[in-house]
């Protein structure tokens, strides 16, 4: 059976942390932000760290 490929377009979304969760941005940053108050922009500024069950299929598409 060959390898599997790096999805390029995830590995360039995401980073493993140490502990072997997977770190993302949030959604909802990119356009629209006047009509967000302050307190949610800054909760979508941090960053999040996915569910168990698409960090299992994320990490199989990483192929770290």
């Amino acid at each position: 059976m060959p390898k599997l490929k790096t999805h390029k377009g995830l590995k360039k979304r995401v980073k493993i942390t140490a502990s072997g969760k997977i770190k993302h941005r949030r959604p909802g940053m990119g356009h629209l932000l006047s009509g967000k108050n302050a307190k949610r922009r800054r909760r979508l500024n941090s960053p999040a760290t996915m569910t168990a069950v698409y960090a299992h299929k994320a990490k199989i598409k990483l192929c770290d």
